[in-house]
């Protein structure tokens, strides 16, 4: 079987990547101030630089000093040194501070600009269409964003300052060793800047040895991610549902899960530390050895007293200067590898995003908002997201005010019709035309509860603070749940607090604080029992008594409480049709 090519770590696919990634930020409204704060960050790390320069200086005439034996001049160079130090100590410092201050303003940026694509009216449709392909949303907006920024500005600027100090240090290297005899039988030879040409010949060496050794960390860093998200989501999972997990005793079978998910993390840990391990030993070895050779090149001119010490101390410093900065990549190689993963990760997620924007525009169900009070269905046919058929609806109209429940069997299309109407259900085709400027809410059999307080929870889809504490207390005692009305302010994990009829009478409190003009409950009262149930849909009545409310009949009493039936009834060919009665 031929072996996979694998994709350049750097290429046209990386580069379209990279740019539209980097567009979100510097495209934005913030990139001026991001500019000022990216140029002083590249200034004080240009700073950094001369300051080391100096400090070489300031090295070289201290040794020279005490060669010399002379105090004077000694002490005269240490105080420059030690005020050059200082100046390198404010000027790292701040380095960082700039830096961090334009770290968190990008990711904003970025963290802004997914949540906006993946938290919209798509995000249901995107689930169902990439269930397989978008795994761990979650992790790549929180880490592959943070990491992506962060690598994005160490790299840039830890490369500028390598160029930096290349041309700082290389000049200087230069002129050290202008004029160095190397003997060899009788002859001699001078290099112009022999340092100079050895730092770089090793440094091209080193780094494709380097670039050889630690390209598979790009893949390994890819599964990861992947593999660590996988595990902490299984444990948020069980964190979520541990009510359900412990009364049918599936401890075990919960834990062997998980046991299975963290060996899939071990296998990937061990990858990736025998990728780091040989990096590693090949990093070390090259600076170690690299350590020595400027003093060996220079040694027979110091000997023949062409060099002082001083001279040789700032040329082993220089040297060590211009080896790093031309070994800026390997030194660099593994972030480049995570930096890399993160950008291919956060790929995929717009691509995957992208192509769910193109499916949703090719032949759908479209949702239109109608001059009309009433809402009309018109040659609906509700599909799969594959595209098998499910429901076939000719005409069907809903007028203000009236009480429809819809019945048939599980798995006829009850739901997917509510979504269609709900605009997240697109497969398909057909048009759904509702009144323009009509209140919707939808309510479905597991209710969602934000993270905040009990406050919040009532006045979900409405920020908190929307309705008086008084309308929302009134309701809880409409619902028989008054015993919460003190708890208003506490925050909580609702849905492992309450109990499922709690949740549900909780959730159907936001119809009567909200008031809308269509409701549709999907299921939403099979927690409750006949007399909460019976006495929910008479609150709707007397308080909603103008408002619209279409129920999923799970039981036959619901029936009972709507004047009108839309019935589902399977056909021959494996459609299911709907009789509006």
């Amino acid at each position: 079987m031929p072996r996979k090519r694998r994709a350049p770590i750097f290429g046209l696919h990386f580069a379209r990547a990279f740019g539209r990634l980097i567009r979100i930020y510097w495209a934005s409204p913030d990139a001026r101030i991001g500019a000022l704060l990216y140029a002083g960050a590249a200034a004080l790390e240009l700073g950094t630089v001369y300051a080391n320069v100096r400090l070489s200086d300031a090295e070289r005439n201290i040794f020279d000093a005490l060669e010399l034996k002379e105090s004077g001049a000694f002490f005269a160079a240490t105080g420059l040194f030690l005020t050059v130090a200082l100046a390198f100590v404010l000027v790292s410092t701040f380095r960082i501070y700039i830096r961090q201050a334009l770290e968190i303003r990008w990711r904003r940026a970025v963290t802004g600009h997914y949540l906006e694509r993946w938290i919209n009216g798509h995000a249901y449709i995107q689930a169902e269409l990439h269930r397989g392909e978008l795994d761990n949303p979650d992790q790549r907006v929180q880490e592959d964003i943070r990491d992506f920024v962060a690598s994005a500005l160490g790299l840039s600027l830890s490369l500028l300052s390598a160029v930096a100090t290349l041309v700082s240090f290389g000049g200087l290297l230069w002129v050290l060793s202008g004029h160095f005899p190397l003997r060899a039988d009788g002859l001699e030879l001078r290099i112009p800047g022999l340092l100079l040409w050895v730092a770089i010949g090793y440094a091209v060496l080193s780094t494709w040895i380097t670039h050889l050794v630690g390209r598979p960390l790009v893949p390994i860093n890819f599964e990861r991610l992947k593999v660590e998200a996988d595990f902490r989501y299984g444990l948020t999972r069980f964190r979520d549902h541990v009510e359900t997990v412990a009364l049918s005793h599936g401890e075990a079978v919960e834990r062997l899960g998980l046991l299975e998910r963290f060996s899939h993390v071990v296998g990937n840990w061990w990858q990736l530390i025998r990728a780091q391990r040989n990096l590693m030993l090949l990093t070390t070895g090259i600076g170690q050895t690299n350590s020595l050779v400027p003093l060996l090149v220079a040694a027979p001119a110091y000997f023949a007293g062409h060099l002082t010490l001083g001279s040789m101390t700032q040329i082993r410093f220089a040297y060590g200067q211009v080896s790093g900065a031309l070994t800026w990549f390997v030194n660099a190689y593994q972030e480049i590898a995570r930096w890399r993963a993160s950008i291919e990760r956060l790929r995929t997620f717009a691509e995957v995003m992208d192509q769910t924007s193109r499916e949703i525009e090719r032949g759908k169900i479209h949702v239109e908002a109608g001059a009309s009070p009433a809402l009309r269905l018109a040659g609906l046919h509700v599909e799969e997201p594959d595209g098998c058929p499910v429901l076939e609806v000719a005409d069907a109209t809903l007028a203000t005010g009236d009480r429809v429940a819809l019945v048939g069997p599980s798995g006829c299309g009850k739901t997917m019709l509510i979504r269609a109407i709900g605009g997240i259900w697109p497969f398909g085709e057909g048009r759904i035309e509702v009144p323009a400027g009509a209140r919707m809410m939808f309510f479905p059999e597991r209710p969602y509860f934000p993270l905040g307080s009990l406050r919040a929870a009532v006045s979900f889809p409405a920020a908190t603070g929307s309705f008086p504490d008084e309308q929302i207390r009134e309701t809880l005692e409409l619902l028989g749940l008054g015993h919460l009305s003190a708890r208003l302010d506490e925050v909580e994990p609702w849905e492992q607090v309450l109990s499922p009829h709690e949740q549900q009478r909780l959730a159907l409190a936001r119809a009567f604080v909200h008031r809308p003009d269509w409701l549709f409950l999907d299921k939403a009262t099979t927690a409750l029992d006949e007399d909460m149930e019976k006495r929910v849909y008479a609150l709707l009545e007397e308080r909603l008594p103008r408002a619209t409310i279409v129920s999923v009949a799970h039981r036959p009493e619901i029936a009972d409480y709507h004047a009108r039936r839309w019935t589902f009834v399977p056909g021959r060919d494996g459609h299911v049709l709907l009789q509006a009665a």
